[in-house]
């Protein structure tokens, strides 16, 4: 007998049945089918992108959401709820019941510096609610927004996406952000959606909704006694700023008025709902260093004019994501399982402030060291919000988005995470229309979904120790008792170098500016329960208090491993994994290719040199894409048309082109030869069979996620490089041969990771 067998289990172990000769002659036997508890709910966990406070018509705000209004006039609105306050932290940590650097995910899932709480990706030591539903005899499903893997595994390994944390079926995008006419890469379980056009008509919201009721339907006919987990994780209201025509023409002027007034509105009426008390504070306008707010009189007619239409825009977002909810809500009454269905709805954080002071119509120029230009900006107004423009709103509307709150997305003030929560439960809510004001923070919605369908939570998962006690509390008793106790007593805040800690009513906070020494003078002291929105700082009138709240946020630090802090010297973004090396290699693509990931594809090409040899057949009369990476956001494409090849550089919407004259018959060699500048652009060469027939300067390099699409051999699909072409030719397939094309990265530019790391890391230590 070897070892393997020996170890082996017996023949039959574990059944309980008896074998005979025969099967007639036998005894079957069946091990019990693992079904949810008898009555247990459909569970639908709707989660917004980037959605303020104050955006909601429930909330205080004007924007028309009568679906929404309607769940909260029949269910409950909880008033003191928080999230952490960025997009992936609250993702972990509404899947899992911990706090986010616990998991591994301390922040956005776009670095991976290699320290415990920032891999980018759920570790294995951790349990998904969808992994714990499955378990217990629920059908899971998720549609829309992953973003829980580390941006190099957008291509793979798949162990950090939805099916393997516990989706039965999954439809959406694994990024953290995507375009709302055109997405960039859809998957639907474990594969890529390939799209070469999208409809005119097409909108994601629209289609995650589709895809949403379309499962649970498929499940109900199927399986009508079992209940379901669906995880609609909205893109919107994320940036790019997108919406359908019609609803945008609903807002036309409705912010005219500018955010100073539209904030005061709102404020008001969260009063007058019963929201806040009479006597709760409105803080000044957000002044705070680098994250003020101009008064919206003292803007200029032009500003006034671009800004109210990114929120109109931004509105139009809102508007449809109700739509849409209407939609799901009528399909559960249809297949009779509104009733029994309990819907938590919220957002992953405050309102964004990453469109900065003007915003911007192209989303990845306010993310690079570009300068925005508000005179371009203004010239796309009446593009704003459709497929042709990736916008963003000045953080002045994320200010009335937060109110009556300070500051926005990332900080850990109460504008960066503490946002409107509505629950529904027919059966069970005892007080429809209610409000609750416990302190409740999102890594309680998995204990609370648990205790309501009575299951456990496991201690390991695939043989390996989970880690735990899980760091929420069940909020199940406020459905029924507006009086019910408070069981979340104490929580720490961190994003990028923002800290924060709440305890008992008390909250100690920073705000920490990017290459600042960390310290105690940073801490900020406020009695919550007086003083709801942060206007009255004790820290110097209370110093026993504060004291004991940065004890408590340095030990739980430790505890749960949010060392090391963020000193602001980009070196996070940087300072990457060996094993990525093998996206910089050189790499051939044949036609039939489908488009080549982002990521992979971005690598070979950012802050360096590099080439493109493509190789192809050319009879007169023929024309198309022979290469295309990027889309309306950014890119480049080269093509063939008119008899020449001609090079088109989409500079974050500004275009230039280059022409190579006549293309003679016959196998042809094209080369388009990139070289890094000191200044992060490029100069080309392009080549024709060796010759060089075209030379351009400073083309704009792309930064950060752009190009935002990956490389197309042949085509130009989903989002197009270029407008103008699209709009002649569509995806504009090729109609000759294409061999292949060649990338070949090349020598490193000065702002390249291998050359600014140790100057970063220089900059940053002096914080330690």
């Amino acid at each position: 007998m070897t070892e393997d067998t020996a170890t082996r289990p017996e023949p039959y172990q574990g059944w309980e049945g008896r074998a005979g000769r025969t099967v007639a002659g036998s005894d079957p036997w069946w091990p019990e089918a693992v079904r949810a508890p008898q009555g247990a709910p459909n569970i639908v966990v709707v989660l917004l992108d980037d959605l303020g406070f104050a955006d909601l018509g429930c909330y205080g705000s004007e924007i028309d959401t009568p679906h929404i209004d309607q769940m909260a006039a029949e269910g409950l609105r909880y008033l003191n709820f928080h999230v952490n306050p960025m997009c992936s932290p609250t993702r972990a940590s509404l899947l899992t019941g911990l706090n986010h650097h616990d998991v591994g995910v301390g922040h956005v899932c776009h670095s991976d510096p290699g320290y415990p709480g920032y891999t980018s990706e759920l570790t294995e030591h951790c349990a998904t609610v969808a992994e714990i539903l499955r378990a217990g005899g629920y059908a899971t499903f998720m549609v829309g927004k992953w973003h829980l893997c580390k941006d190099s595994n957008l291509v793979g390994p798949r162990h950090s996406w939805p099916l393997q944390r516990g989706f039965d079926h999954y439809y959406g995008f694994l990024d953290g952000f995507t375009n709302f006419h055109h997405p960039h890469r859809l998957i639907r379980d474990n594969s890529v959606v390939r799209t070469d056009q999208y409809p005119d008509d097409y909108y994601f919201t629209d289609d995650i909704t589709d895809e949403a009721i379309s499962m649970v339907r498929e499940q109900k006919a199927a399986r009508p006694d079992q209940p379901f987990f669906l995880y609609l994780s909205h893109g919107a209201v994320h940036a790019p700023l997108q919406a359908k025509q019609a609803d945008i023409e609903k807002y036309r002027g409705a912010y005219d008025a500018g955010w100073d007034e539209i904030r005061q509105r709102r404020f008001v009426r969260q009063i007058e709902l019963g929201i806040f008390d009479a006597d709760t504070a409105l803080p000044p306008r957000n002044s705070e260093e680098r994250n003020d707010v101009p008064p919206w009189d003292e803007l200029s007619n032009t500003q006034k004019e671009v800004f109210a239409r990114y929120m109109e825009v931004f509105a139009a977002m809102v508007d449809n994501v109700d739509q849409n909810f209407g939609r799901l809500r009528a399909a559960l009454e249809e297949l009779g399982e509104w009733d029994n269905t309990l819907v938590l709805f919220t957002s992953d954080n405050g309102a964004s402030r990453e469109g900065e002071d003007t915003g911007c119509s192209q989303y990845f120029e306010v993310l690079s060291p570009t300068a925005g230009d508000i005179d371009a900006d203004h010239a796309r107004l009446n593009l704003l919000g459709g497929p042709q423009t990736l916008a963003h709103y000045p953080r002045g509307w994320a200010m009335a988005g937060n109110t009556p709150f300070r500051l926005y997305k990332i900080n850990t003030h109460a504008g960066g995470h503490q946002v409107a929560m509505i629950s529904s439960w027919p059966e069970q809510i005892a007080d429809p229309g209610g409000f609750r004001r416990q302190y409740l923070h999102i890594t309680d919605v998995l204990p609370t979904v648990l205790d309501i369908v009575g299951l456990s939570a496991p201690t390991e998962r695939n043989g390996q120790p989970l880690k735990g006690p899980l760091a929420g509390a069940s909020f199940a008793p406020t459905f029924a008792d507006a009086a019910a106790d408070e069981h979340h007593t104490e929580q720490y805040y961190e994003q990028i170098g923002h800290r924060g800690f709440y305890r008992d009513g008390w909250e100690a906070v920073t705000l920490h500016l990017p290459m600042t020494p960390f310290g105690d003078h940073e801490w900020e002291v406020y009695n919550l329960a007086d003083d709801p929105t942060e206007t009255v700082d004790l820290s110097e009138a209370e110093p026993g208090k504060r004291q004991e709240l940065i004890d408590a946020w340095e030990e739980a630090a430790h505890r749960y491993q949010v060392y090391p802090l963020d000193e602001g010297s980009m070196l996070k973004y940087v300072q990457r994994p060996t094993s990525e090396e093998v996206y910089e290699a050189p790499v051939r693509i044949v036609p039939g290719t489908d488009t080549l990931e982002r990521y992979r594809s971005m690598k070979m090409i950012q802050a360096r040199s590099f080439t493109v040899d493509i190789d192809f057949d050319y009879a007169s009369g023929d024309e198309g894409m022979l290469v295309a990476h990027g889309d309306q956001g950014g890119g480049y494409a080269c093509y063939v048309e008119g008899g020449e090849v001609v090079y088109v550089h989409n500079g974050y919407g500004h275009m230039r082109h280059l022409n190579s004259g006549p293309l003679a018959e016959g196998r042809r060699t094209v080369r388009l030869d990139f070289t890094i500048t000191d200044g992060f652009a490029w100069d080309l060469r392009l080549l024709v069979d060796g010759i060089e027939t075209a030379v351009g300067k400073e083309f704009t390099g792309m930064w950060t996620m752009a190009p935002f699409e990956g490389i197309d051999i042949g085509i130009d699909r989903r989002s197009p490089v270029s407008w103008d072409v699209y709009e002649r030719h569509g995806p504009f397939p090729y109609t000759n041969t294409i061999e292949s094309a060649t990338y070949t990265p090349g020598q490193q530019g000065p702002m390249a990771a291998t050359h600014t790391a140790e100057i970063l890391k220089q900059m940053g230590a002096r914080f330690e």
